[in-house]
Order: C-alpha cells, then structure tokens, then sequence
C-alpha cells in the first residue's frame, strides 16, 4: 500500500502534463487572476496598525528651524600676562568682553489644533530670535513663541494657516508598559519640510526621574522607549498604535551623541496641563509660597529622630502664619509623602511642588515623634 502511494505521488506532476489543450489554453487567465488575489493579500498583510497610525500622524509633525543669539564671555589671550598685582594697580585687571554669535538649531514638533498650535522642547526654541516651521508637504511659515516653561522644558507656538491644519489629540489613558510606540521627528535635520523619520519601539517603563541638572529643568514621571531617538527629534510626538499622543519625545541616554535605545518622552497628561496654561497666560505660574525651610534626612538626624531610615525631608523651621504653619506643620516633622507621592529628599519635594499652582491643596504625609501623620496644605502666593 506504501509502494502504491509512493507511485502516485511521483507520477502526480507527470500526469498534469497530459490535461487538454483547452484545460492549457485558460491557464493563463486563472493563473493572472491567482497572481492579482495573492498581491491583494500580500498588500493587506503589509498593514498594521502601526503604518495606519504613521499614516495618520505624519502630516501633523512638523521641522522647527531656530535662530538663537548666543552670548559668549571672550577672555584676552594675554590675561595670563597681565594678570600681575603690579599691572592690576596701575591699569586695572584683566579685560574680557562679551560676544553675540547668531546659531542655528534644530528640532521637532506636532500641530495640535487646527488653527495652528504647535507643541515642542523649551531647549528647541527658549531662546530663539527666529522660529521657522516646515510642514511635510513642503511648505514652511514663521512662528510666533506663545509662552514656555523652562523647568518642564515645554514650549507652545503659534502659526497663521489660512487653512485647518492636520493636528494631533493627546491619549487620555496613560501608557502600559511593553506597548508598541512610535516616535516621529527629523533627527539631525536631515529632511526639513519633507514626511517626518519613523521608528518604532515599546514603552519600556514609566514614572522615571532623571537627574536634576545644571539647567534647572527637572523630568519626573518620564515614559522611557527603545525607538530610537536622535538629537533633533526633541519636541516630536511619541504616540501609540492607534495614532494618539502618549509623550512628547525630550530626551535620550547616551555615551556616544546617538541612539542607544534608552529615549525619555514628557507624559502627555503633563504636557496638556502646561500647553493650557501657556495658551491662556503665556506662562505657568511658580509663584507659591509654603514657608517651609527644608533640609534632607541625613543617617544623623535620623538616628536622633528614631526615623527608622535616612528618607525624607526634615523641617528646619516654618515662618509663622505661613501655609505650612496654617497646616500644622512643625520644625522637627519629617516629610515622607506630597500630594500623594513618597520623596525621598528635599530634590524630590521641590519637584514635587511643580506639580501644583498657588492655591492648590495638597496632602502631606509626616513623622513626629515616630508617629505618621496626614496633613493637608493649601499651597500660598509669594508677595510681588
């Protein structure tokens, strides 16, 4: 039985050799017409939702083209040589001047309305004397700067369309980790007014802190990604795979200038509180008040206080009449928790208290005398 299938099965391709000349001669049309359907198939397979949200996405991100005037301290070369007490007293110290040099930067951005709001990095265009943004279809129009918060690195534009613009809506669920993302922008530079450069990746984790540094900006709850972001990029969207907002792509960790796979996106949650403040004031209002003096929990002064670890922030004093003494609070309390969010140092409280405006009411959370306690603040207005 083996023997007679094994025939069958190798004479099978010789006996379709013997169909009809007019089986032969419709071959040719059935075979087109298998051909059409497969490449149909083939073309739908190719689509995902990642190229349906690229699609979707790309003509709402934009090239931001910056003018910056930059200051530079000049020191005479020759300082080292008049640098003597002698000289310094008959003909004054060493002389520097001050020289103005005009730059060029790049970035990105994403329209998110109509009218022509555009959102990007406070680094791209803080400090620009001239804001020029390129649209993919070629286009380009000048910019005017709506308002920026440097300590978020937020910044929100304005251009004149005289047509509705594509634009881009803010996700209202908070991203998951391991989801597919994609991060749009023009790393570089390299392709001004033309489609946006696509990578793709998953939300490698959320609620990262970076490092404060010595810009005074300060990213906390950061969504980190592996799609590949590049200098230029700054201020592109991060979105998911049905084409919303998830971040605003900012930063990237790396020793070498380019990508590792280790990129840092603002929330969208934080970059539509910040935009509806610029849109309405220009700025976002830092001047609160709470009177606290503050200190960080060092392994003595927990161990004087019975804090059973060295976390925290330690109260040094609280100006009478002040918010903070309103609320209770006390020299010698230790604050573990504001608004909800453990800190570990007084680093952590101050960016902390970005999250809230003067008037706002926030809970802390305190040991006194080794018991913990809530407490609730309303934060107040420093006096003009």
């Amino acid at each position: 039985m083996r023997y007679a299938l094994l025939l069958g099965l190798l004479f099978l391709p010789w006996a379709g050799m013997g169909c009809s000349q007019n089986a032969r001669s419709e071959e040719p049309g059935a075979s087109q017409g298998l051909v059409d359907t497969t490449q149909v198939q083939l073309s739908r397979s190719r689509e995902t939702a990642i190229t349906r949200a690229v699609r979707e996405v790309s003509p709402a991100v934009v090239s931001i083209n910056v003018l910056e005037v930059q200051r530079i301290r000049y020191r005479d070369p020759f300082a080292d040589f008049f640098n003597d007490p002698i000289w310094e007293f008959f003909f004054g110290g060493p002389r520097s001047r001050v020289i103005e040099r005009q730059i060029h930067a790049i970035g990105s951005g994403f329209v998110i309305s109509p009218d022509g709001y555009i959102v990007t990095n406070d680094h791209v265009v803080g400090n620009a004397t001239k804001i020029t943004v390129s649209f993919p279809d070629g286009h380009a129009m000048d910019a005017e700067l709506v308002g920026t918060d440097p300590a978020t690195d937020i910044a929100l534009l304005k251009v004149r369309p005289d047509r509705p613009l594509p634009y881009l809506k803010f996700s209202d669920s908070p991203p998951i980790v391991g989801e597919w993302v994609v991060a749009l922008g023009n790393p570089y530079g390299l392709f001004e007014a033309a489609p946006p450069t696509v990578t793709v990746g998953v939300v490698s984790a959320v609620g990262r802190n970076l490092p404060a540094g010595q810009s005074g900006r300060v990213y906390r709850d950061m969504i980190q990604t592996d799609a590949a972001i590049n200098q230029g990029n700054s201020g592109g969207p991060l979105v998911n795979a049905i084409g919303e907002v998830i971040g605003m792509n900012t930063a990237i960790y790396t020793e070498t200038g380019g990508s590792v796979g280790i990129g840092f996106a603002i929330p969208a949650e934080k970059v539509r509180r910040i935009v509806e403040e610029l849109k309405a004031k220009g700025y976002v209002d830092r001047s609160y008040y709470t009177g606290l003096y503050v200190r960080d929990v060092t392994p003595r002064i927990a161990q004087a206080l019975g804090v059973p670890e060295a976390r925290g922030v330690f109260v040094t004093d609280v100006d009478p009449g002040s918010p903070a003494d309103e609320a209770g609070l006390r020299p010698y309390d230790v604050i573990i928790a504001f608004g909800g969010t453990a800190v570990a140092n007084s680093e952590e409280l101050r960016a902390r208290l970005l999250d809230f405006r003067p008037g706002d009411r926030v809970r802390l959370s305190i040991l006194r005398e080794g018991r913990r306690l809530e407490l609730e603040m309303r934060i107040g207005r420093q006096a003009p």
